[in-house]
């Protein structure tokens, strides 16, 4: 019998406080992560302990959650429940996606076919959600010519590379782990300039998925200033790998 077995809680209230130790820091992490889908992923995570799910059983149920949500606004047409139908399949899915990460920490630790996947998910869910949106706009209308079909192909490629960046810079500090220390004061600084790269802001704007004028303008703005914190995110990335490779290098 495994360790595992031998202390697993009985209850959720249990479950929950033996958690603390399984999150993961919270600096400079956007809003809606760190204040409301870590919390609800942290109950999801807990209750599947309980009931003794796997880590990759969450990323399976996240992405059935997502891929629904995003199949609805890509073939019904803007109507008045689409937004809300949309926008909690997103929500839940984000949820879920949370809580496979803490599940796995609480059971002393995933694996890498367990990261692995879960990655794999985020990065389909990061291109399909601006290709259902371009669906929608080209079979039920948008605004002006059809030059505006390129605001979500620009969308995508936007969060494609800031998911990419993300990702390369945090193995290429893994990989030459030389302590420096991170400027005081910017974490909440970072969290709220990091609000517009919020995946969870923009399962809220699919609220307005069925509203379409609405949708654009917001969907719009969100692209214009997720462009803008990937120009910021490359600068910060330069900067803290020429300071890893000075560091290296004394």
């Amino acid at each position: 019998m495994t360790q595992d077995v031998l202390e697993h809680p009985r209850s959720l209230r249990a479950t929950l406080a033996r958690m603390g130790a399984a999150q993961k820091p919270s600096r400079g992490a956007p809003p809606y992560s760190v204040w409301i889908n870590r919390r609800a992923g942290r109950l999801i995570a807990a209750a599947a302990y309980l009931a003794r799910l796997t880590p990759n059983a969450l990323t399976g149920i996240s992405a059935l959650l997502t891929f629904s949500g995003l199949a609805l606004m890509a073939l019904v047409p803007p109507v008045w429940w689409l937004g809300p139908a949309v926008a909690a399949l997103l929500a839940a899915g984000y949820a879920f996606d949370s809580a496979d990460g803490q599940l796995a920490r609480l059971r002393g630790g995933g694996s890498l076919r367990g990261e692995w996947l879960d990655h794999m998910v985020d990065v389909t869910k990061t291109c399909l959600v601006h290709i259902a949106v371009l669906i929608s706009f080209f079979r039920f209308g948008h605004p002006g010519s059809d030059l505006f079909l390129l605001v979500p192909l620009g969308y995508l490629t936007v969060s494609v590379v800031f998911f990419f960046g993300i990702m390369l810079t945090d193995q290429l500090r893994r990989s030459r782990p030389v302590p420096v220390s991170a400027p005081a004061g910017r974490g909440v600084l970072q969290t709220l300039v990091a609000l517009p790269a919020d995946y969870g802001i923009l399962c809220i704007a699919f609220l307005l998925a069925g509203w379409r004028p609405g949708f654009v303008v917001i969907y719009c703005v969100l692209f214009a200033a997720h462009g803008l914190v990937l120009l910021a995110g490359i600068a910060k990335w330069y900067r803290d790998l020429r300071r890893l490779d000075r560091a290296a290098a004394s």
